[in-house]
């Protein structure tokens, strides 16, 4: 009990919440009542966010919910009321993009109440089908004659004729909405409403259309066509100063008095009556819903004079008088999708309308392919007759024909690249296998990696032998230096003895002695170097040694040293880099000059 009473007591918050508010929006300041029925049931519209579902999306949710199946006076309880908006709210939020997603609960509470509120006055909780077509159908998004045409095949019998029967109901369901705003008085339901409106006999739907669109509309309708263009001006700017509010800009509609040169009002000031100076609210004002400047207006006016504008323009589209009436089509097989002529005009059926171009996605397409695969049907039917009567083919059957041709000449064409886009795939997957060795390959060649894996064994092995010779050569050098400086003190000990010797001439020093540029002799060997490119580095006593001058003794056995060292050093760099090309005869050249070398120091 106590649950219940929460559920009931928050209903009735929500039910009266969407007044309040839009009571807290003032409309009632409005002067004129027609801009004020229009004001407040688009307050309502966008509290709801029904101006983001589309007619089409609106039929569509109709259709799925089985709501074109039921007749019209049949009765639905509020539960499952609440389940068509649900299911038109949470399509909604799956057409809209992330960051403008609406709150689903609580346009759902709003819209439900405020339909329970207008059409279920006695509580009964429960709704006619045609009460809530006809509401939803008005307060939704979109174009009023994609609405309007809804509306009369809803109203309209099989042949396209309205029923004045439906349409007083439409009158008495529709009228329910200024009524719950507050403005019943205005715009309340009358039994010559339909009289009024229609006091023609036979009513089609361009009759239907021209009625409730034009300029007047019917006086019980005059809020409708208001409510859409306010829809239309809400975002328009006018860079025009009020003369009364002296706003230098505005919003939405303008006014300017055909009596009072210049004077213009913003929709504020005009709504609330507002005026000064020479003007009063008795003169005619004038309604713009867009701005042009003075040059386009000039430009606009002469080309109306030239006869290039056409002086009056339908406000919206001839339609076919006649309805087509649904095929039967239940064991009709649905060809592959064709290019066709279809009319820019729609064909309402006694069910729901058709879409046009434009609305490529719209509820009612199916149908429209229907009668495609139906009109395709007869005409073969048609060509087979004349075929066996041997008759001359018609425009239509030739057009059909010709389709035929070009949808098997599309596929020809699809089946030949598809072939085509398969035997780049395979030649590309054979490419990448041929470019990337695999393990299977490698254990196909067992001789390959063996060499592969001797190479690189040896070119280890030359590598560390390399820097062993290096480290010994490093080692000869330094005790060469340590020899070449006992040489030097024996000689300055044997000068200081002797009195003086040509040997310690100061031009044997080692600043200043040029070194002589010494050859190997021996046979098979690589180029020699000079003994000073080969003791690189080394203090100057060595290369005192080897400068020009009376022999000294043990130069000839430090000669012999040098070029040795100096030609094994050779031989290995040449066997490094030619490690790839053979590394068997490079290993014997290696041997053969070790050993040359070897000889020519034995020798010496």
């Amino acid at each position: 009990m106590i649950e219940e009473g929460s559920k009931r007591g928050k209903a009735t918050v929500e039910k009266r919440q969407l007044f309040m508010e839009m009571r807290a929006q003032n409309f009632d300041v409005i002067r004129l009542s027609t801009y004020r029925t229009a004001c407040k049931l688009r307050f309502v519209q966008k509290r709801c966010n029904l101006h983001l579902v589309d007619v089409w999306n609106m039929i569509e949710a109709f259709r799925d919910n089985g709501l074109n199946t039921l007749d019209h006076n049949a009765e639905i309880n509020v539960s499952r009321l609440e389940t068509i908006l649900s299911s038109i709210y949470y399509q909604l939020n799956k057409r809209l993009p992330t960051t403008h997603q609406i709150n689903v609960e609580q346009s759902i509470g709003l819209l439900l109440n405020f339909m329970v509120a207008t059409y279920d006055s006695e509580s009964h909780g429960k709704l006619t089908v045609f009460s809530m077509k006809a509401m939803l159908a008005t307060m939704c998004g979109g174009k009023i004659v994609d609405k309007l045409r809804y509306i009369f095949s809803q109203i309209s019998d099989s042949s396209g004729v309205m029923v004045f029967a439906k349409f007083d109901q439409f009158l008495r369901e529709v009228l329910k909405l200024p009524t719950a705003v507050f403005e019943g008085p205005s715009f309340g339901y009358t039994e010559h409403s339909v009289r009024t409106c229609f006091p023609q006999q036979k009513i089609m739907l361009n009759t239907f259309l021209d009625v409730l669109m034009a300029d007047p509309p019917p006086q019980c309708l005059v809020w409708l066509p208001l409510m859409h263009r306010l829809a239309n001006v809400e975002n328009v700017f006018h860079p025009v100063e009020c003369s009364y509010c002296r706003s230098e800009s505005m919003m939405g509609f303008r006014y300017r008095c055909q009596q009072c040169h210049g004077y213009q009002l913003c929709q504020s000031c005009f709504w609330r009556g507002h005026a000064n100076g020479p003007h009063s609210n008795q003169h005619q004002m004038k309604e713009h819903s867009s701005w042009k400047s003075p040059a386009k207006k000039l430009s606009h006016a002469i080309s109306k004079s030239l006869g290039c504008v056409p002086i009056g323009e339908p406000p919206h589209p001839v339609f076919p008088e006649q309805a087509e009436r649904p095929q039967e089509l239940t064991h009709t097989v649905q060809p592959k999708p064709v290019a066709n002529n279809m009319n820019d005009t729609m064909l309402m059926s006694s069910g729901a309308p058709t879409p046009t171009k434009s609305v490529l996605e719209s509820p009612s397409r199916l149908d429209e392919e229907h009668r495609l695969i139906a009109r395709y049907a007869a005409r073969l039917a048609a060509e087979a007759g004349n075929s066996t009567q041997q008759c001359p083919p018609t425009d239509l059957s030739f057009n059909f024909d010709a389709n035929k041709q070009q949808r098997q000449l599309i596929a020809e064409l699809e089946n030949k690249n598809r072939e085509i886009l398969q035997e780049i795939q395979r030649l590309r997957l054979e490419h990448e296998q041929a470019s990337q060795p695999t393990p299977e390959k490698a254990q196909q060649n067992p001789t390959l990696l063996t060499e592969l894996r001797l190479l690189r064994h040896r070119k280890d092995e030359l590598e560390r032998r390399m820097s062993a010779l290096q480290e010994s050569r490093r080692e000869l050098m330094v005790q060469l230096e340590g020899l070449m400086r006992l040489l030097k003190d024996e000689e300055q000990k044997q000068a200081s003895q002797s009195g003086g010797s040509p040997h310690s001439s100061p031009s044997h020093g080692a600043g200043c002695s040029m070194p002589m540029p010494i050859r190997s002799t021996s046979a098979g060997s690589t180029p020699t170097h000079t003994p000073q490119d080969c003791l690189a580095g080394v203090g100057g006593d060595v290369l005192e040694a080897f400068a020009q001058g009376v022999p000294r003794n043990l130069r000839n056995d430090l000669l012999v040293a040098a070029d040795s060292i100096t030609n094994t050093m050779s031989s290995l760099v040449k066997e490094l880099h030619s490690v790839d090309d053979g590394g068997e005869d490079e290993e014997t050249n290696m041997r053969n000059g070790g050993d040359r070398g070897t000889v020519r120091v034995q020798k010496h």
